[in-house]
């Protein structure tokens, strides 16, 4: 299968911001997951529905959100555009903002999953011994909530490529800028004979996708098998 030049980047592009997206709403994810599991205040009813929020909503709303809250006439893009010279809006960094912004639920239920399937024992045990709150957080709450970090962070990965409404309202469809492959494939099907720039396209995306659930599936079962052995040992 040969892609045009336009074609190649928006497939870098997706992928750059996928990544983007991924790696900065990671640290939120595993702060949120660890609150939402182990926390027990105020409020925590309305966090879980806001951090699940993106998962019911429809994307172009979320797009929409993030337009009248970070546009250049928005409150908080203003700041950020006079402040300290940011644009999101028409930008790859919107978009990579849009994606994590609509790929976090993913993150955080797989850690959290992970993050209540762990032995209470450990941390007690841990406790016992003189470790503080950061320690037991550092060396036994990360390590053992990793398959479920890697899941989490694969699966948003992957649901980032695929993210379509909120950035087309976002920052919308820029050649070279923010056209991602699922806009590349919006914009050849609307284009007279782009049928088979669309299959091509289409048949990538379904290849990483693909690719990121087996990797996925490979890594958490890698890390949960080493977790075993050395918890037995």
């Amino acid at each position: 299968m040969t892609l045009s030049p336009a074609e190649i980047d928006a497939l870098l592009l997706s992928l750059k911001i996928a990544a983007v997206a991924v790696a900065g709403a990671l640290p939120f994810a595993i702060l949120a997951a660890s609150a939402l599991t182990f926390g027990r205040f105020p409020g925590r009813f309305l966090l879980d529905a806001i951090v699940h929020l993106p998962l019911i909503l429809p994307p172009v709303v979320m797009g929409y959100l993030l337009l009248i809250s970070f546009g250049t006439r928005a409150p908080i893009g203003a700041w950020l555009l006079h402040t300290f010279d940011i644009r999101l809006v028409f930008s790859w960094s919107g978009a990579a903002l849009a994606a994590g912004i609509v790929s976090f639920p993913f993150q955080v239920r797989a850690i959290r999953i992970a993050l209540e399937n762990m032995d209470p024992g450990l941390h007690q045990a841990a406790e016992t011994l003189g470790a503080g709150p950061f320690d037991r957080f550092i060396n036994i709450t990360l390590p053992l909530a990793l398959p479920g970090i890697i899941a989490g962070a694969i699966t948003a990965f992957s649901a980032s490529l695929g993210e379509f409404g909120a950035i087309i309202t976002f920052v919308s469809n820029i050649p070279g800028e923010t056209r991602t492959l699922p806009l590349a494939i919006y914009t050849a099907i609307q284009t007279p004979g782009g049928e088979l720039a669309a299959a091509r396209l289409a048949a990538l995306s379904i290849g990483l996708a693909l690719c990121g659930l087996i990797i996925s599936e490979m890594a958490m079962r890698g890390i949960r098998q080493k977790l075993t052995g050395q918890v037995r040992s």
